[in-house]
């Protein structure tokens, strides 16, 4: 018999991965419980408020993950704008690569399908991309790249790699981000 916490973990890990692949409105529930494995009386005594519980909390923990890479590859390329740029196309072209191309971002996944449905994951994955964001900026600056600089081209580097991710979904192939990679270093670090 599984835990309390380890069937929740699973329901946020299985809202994500679904949420990745195919989008809110088309994870249902009842799919959500069935890869999970997650009992449904456990679901609604984790998640009271239901589907959009969860997907705050796939949200959260999406979000954390990401940054949590930033922030490491950061570190491996401390003062090194260009290594920066290199690592990160290369870590999204890794783990393109290695879900089969099938998993988007999930945080442009749900941006795409929530303005119209609810406010407050829209927020929530609004402070995504803005905490995300500035990570990339945070690691430009400390390049001795000028604050505004930094900014502009953390929005540029983060919009070219949520366009990357579609790209690369539809043609089965990591080779716009060693595209992108090469672009950045050339045109906008000098």
């Amino acid at each position: 018999m599984t835990s309390r916490t380890e069937a929740r973990s699973r329901a946020i890990a299985a809202a994500e991965r679904l949420f990745r692949i195919q989008g809110y409105t088309a994870t249902g529930l009842t799919q959500i419980l069935t890869e999970s494995g997650a009992p449904k009386g456990s679901f609604y005594f984790h998640f009271p408020r239901g589907k959009a519980q969860l997907a705050e909390e796939a949200i959260d923990h999406y979000v954390d993950a990401r940054k949590s890479v930033l922030r490491q590859i950061s570190a491996r390329t401390s003062g090194d704008a260009a290594g920066f740029i290199r690592e990160l196309f290369k870590a999204f072209a890794a783990e393109m690569a290695s879900t089969g191309y099938e998993y988007g971002c999930l945080m442009q996944n749900l941006a795409n399908e929530l303005p119209s449905i609810d406010a407050d994951l829209t927020q929530r994955v609004s402070r995504g991309f803005v905490e995300t964001t500035d990570i990339i900026a945070d690691h430009f600056r400390a390049c001795a790249i000028s604050r505004s600089r930094a900014a502009s081209l953390a929005n540029a580097v983060a919009a070219a790699a949520e366009g990357a991710r579609t790209i690369a979904r539809v043609q089965r192939s990591s080779a716009v981000f060693d595209a992108l990679s090469a672009m950045f270093q050339s045109n906008h670090l000098k």
